[in-house]
């Protein structure tokens, strides 16, 4: 219909990107991840995993977000090619360790001005690597090869 605006689709091109509000939306949105991360209880255990100087972390994150979401391609720029999976193999990451990070991420998405359906997107896509990341662990007491 003329006149009817039509809802992005996302993950196609920089839709994605573009709803979380480009690279200064995606500053937003770390920086709230950063701080449930600092103040909810079911997070400790993952916060204990990061220095106390969290600036390089959320650097590190809103530069992969851009890139992921379909925007610039931040962290490769800044930092080189990432397996994010591999990459998060240096810490123990379970069920609870997936959980607490989905759940303060699922925090700062609730304070972002996303529509709903961006949000839910989001957060559904973000499950997709948080089990990736979970799923490479390899058990306990066995060497790990680099």
């Amino acid at each position: 219909m003329i006149g009817q605006q039509q809802e992005p689709v996302f993950g196609v091109g920089d839709a994605s990107f573009q709803a979380a509000g480009g690279e200064a939306g995606l500053k937003r949105l770390v920086a709230d991840f950063y701080r449930a991360m600092d103040s909810l209880p079911e997070a400790a255990t993952i916060r204990a995993m990061y220095p106390d100087d969290l600036g390089l972390a959320q650097e590190k994150l809103t530069s992969f977000l851009c890139g992921w979401l379909g925007g610039p391609r931040r962290y490769a720029e800044r930092f080189g090619p990432i397996s994010i999976p591999q990459f998060h193999t240096r810490w123990n990451v379970g069920e609870a360790e997936r959980d607490a990070w989905l759940s303060c991420m699922a925090w700062a998405i609730e304070r972002q001005p996303y529509s709903a359906a961006f949000a839910q997107y989001l957060l559904t896509q973000l499950r997709v690597p948080a089990e990736r990341i979970r799923q490479v662990q390899q058990p306990p007491g066995c060497p790990r090869s680099r």
